[in-house]
């Protein structure tokens, strides 16, 4: 039998709302093993779908009238709330410098590998059609800021932790960069990890988003498997582009202009 590869089914009002169905088994499940997460549970459902619904009308407008500015605004806007999440995750544990370094690393990190993407891979015409300018963008975003959340977590706790360590090298001779790393290594390696293991698993234990998206939309699962190997390698720079930029320029925060640990810093 032939199956012929045609346009996505469309889903009704009421094929959706049937999906909430596992909303309610799971807070059944939660009730009955007495975890106090039901009212997370229904905002973030509720969240979830209201800014959905809303970015679907804007993306909507958008992909059907294309604009350079407006594309690019999208764009900050994502790197923006990027970084700011990243901030609020570490909240009272992070320095100026190294907000700062932060940001910088962030920027300068993602910024290539999009336009990279976009512009050499790809070869999106025009330049900043949204259609795929906007998603692609978001992947490689999302995924750099969990890659650098993971590393600067360990960078953070281990800086704190490590301190009597730290002190010990840098009596004995060591450079910060040599104090700090295995510091660095942990922090990189748990960043890098999660998207490795991604790759490994890839096809075989799973179908990722982006190729399951195609696939349903009625592209043939070749081409769906091209743009799916070439999102995850972007995804593969961004994180670790980001993530070694603010490491390697992160642990300096740590360190005064004579080579000595600031306490300040590791004691947050």
């Amino acid at each position: 039998m032939i199956i012929l590869f045609n346009s996505i089914l469309n889903l009704s009002y009421w094929q959706l709302a049937l999906a909430y169905t596992f909303v309610l088994i799971v807070l059944v499940l939660i009730k009955s093993i007495g975890i106090a997460k039901e009212k997370e549970l229904l905002i973030s459902s509720i969240r979830m779908t209201v800014q959905l619904i809303i970015v679907g009308f804007i993306l909507t407008y958008i992909f059907n009238y294309p604009n350079f500015f407006i594309t690019s605004f999208i764009l900050l806007l994502m790197v923006f709330f990027a970084i700011h999440t990243i901030f609020k995750k570490f909240k009272g544990k992070l320095s100026y410098k190294l907000k700062k370094v932060i940001t910088i690393a962030f920027t300068l990190g993602v910024f290539p590998v999009i336009f990279f993407f976009i512009f050499v891979v790809i070869q999106v015409k025009p330049l900043y059609n949204p259609q795929y300018v906007i998603p692609i963008s978001g992947m490689i975003i999302g995924n750099s800021m969990t890659g650098i959340t993971l590393g600067l977590n360990t960078m953070v706790k281990r800086f704190t932790l490590n301190v009597e360590e730290i002190e010990t090298s840098l009596i004995l001779g060591a450079t910060p960069r040599q104090a700090s790393k295995d510091i660095i290594n942990d922090a990189f390696d748990n960043a890098i990890t999660p998207t490795i293991n991604s790759m490994l698993g890839m096809g075989i234990i799973f179908l990722p988003g982006m190729m399951t998206g195609q696939i349903l939309s009625g592209t043939i699962p070749t081409t769906s498997i091209m743009y799916q190997i070439a999102i995850m390698l972007g995804i593969l720079g961004g994180v670790g582009i980001v993530t070694y930029l603010c490491l390697v320029l992160g642990y300096k925060t740590y360190f005064n202009s004579q080579k000595q640990l600031i306490y300040d810093s590791v004691s947050k």
